[in-house]
């Protein structure tokens, strides 16, 4: 099946994507790139819990582990409805410093258990023996789930090679600019879930003629209607806010729906300009 003929119809918040183990992920996270330790993570936490979301990915590199575990740990919902996803930074990769990272990050969040653990980058002579101690975790259930960031066709082909366990989700930079149907495909024939980082392109998009053409038809903002795409073409979507408003605004998106031409016409979008780094060719 090609990427762009998927129309994947989600209709409520509450309903998850089942990973190739079984494990049920959120359609909709927030991120908490950006945000800051301390009471802004929190508040950001508590606005997308209070709108309906179930999910949060934050990274070692953020800096704000410790505010989104506390802000799960003070949340009256049950831990088991709450997916949290944490990432492995580059300096820390390797067999036995990956197990060392996670072991401070698990602390630092104050949580029994991760729900998704990923690799941040691909760092080259790195990643297979940071993906043995992922493993390693799994197996021992410390983690629900594991996965990669910013991965291209050959570095999850690497891992094929390595390893008996698939990854479940591979977080990449997807957005109307940056539409990688190619990739898509191939993680979707290999059970991978796509996951979209900067899902709104820092808003880079939002005044596209075919955006605000289907904002004028839906009475929707230029967010939602880049949101409701993603999700339509089967992308988990995390977008980051530590405001309440756009936090609120980026959750109403499950009582519309574009159609298959309209779907194609944001793909034509797709310039191919990256807003992060290209990961065959990073230096941190």
């Amino acid at each position: 099946m090609k990427q762009e003929e998927v129309i994947n119809i989600v209709m409520s918040i509450n309903e998850c994507v089942i990973l190739n183990n079984g494990v049920k992920m959120p359609w909709l996270g927030l991120g908490v790139f950006g945000s800051g330790e301390g009471q802004e993570t929190i508040n950001a936490v508590r606005y997308a819990f209070e709108s309906g979301y179930r999910g949060v990915d934050t990274a070692s590199l953020y800096g704000n582990e410790k505010s989104v575990g506390m802000a799960v740990r003070q949340s009256s919902i049950p831990r088991e409805e709450i997916f949290v996803t944490t990432k492995v930074w580059n300096t820390d990769q390797g067999y036995d410093s990956t197990l060392k990272a996670f072991d401070k990050s698990k602390k630092t969040l104050g949580l029994d258990y991760v729900d998704l653990y990923l690799i941040h980058w691909p760092v080259k002579n790195h990643y297979i023996d940071t993906w043995r101690a992922l493993e390693k975790l799994y197996n021992e259930g410390l983690v629900r789930a594991i996965g990669v960031s910013n991965f291209n066709k050959h570095h999850l082909q690497d891992i094929f090679t390595e390893s008996d366990i698939i990854p479940a989700v591979n977080q990449v930079e997807f957005h109307p600019n940056f539409v990688q149907n190619e990739l898509f495909s191939f993680c979707d024939s290999n059970g991978i879930r796509l996951e979209a980082w900067s899902p709104l392109a820092r808003g880079r998009v939002f005044e596209h003629q075919t955006i605000l053409s289907l904002c004028a038809k839906y009475g929707k903002t230029p967010a939602q209607i880049v949101l409701r795409w993603e999700l339509q073409k089967g992308i988990v979507v995390i977008p980051k806010s530590s405001n309440k408003d756009r936090i609120i605004e980026n959750s109403k998106i499950f009582d519309f729906e574009l159609d298959i031409t309209e779907i194609g016409h944001i793909d034509n979008m797709h310039t191919g300009i990256r807003i992060g780094a290209d990961p065959d060719n990073f230096d941190f």
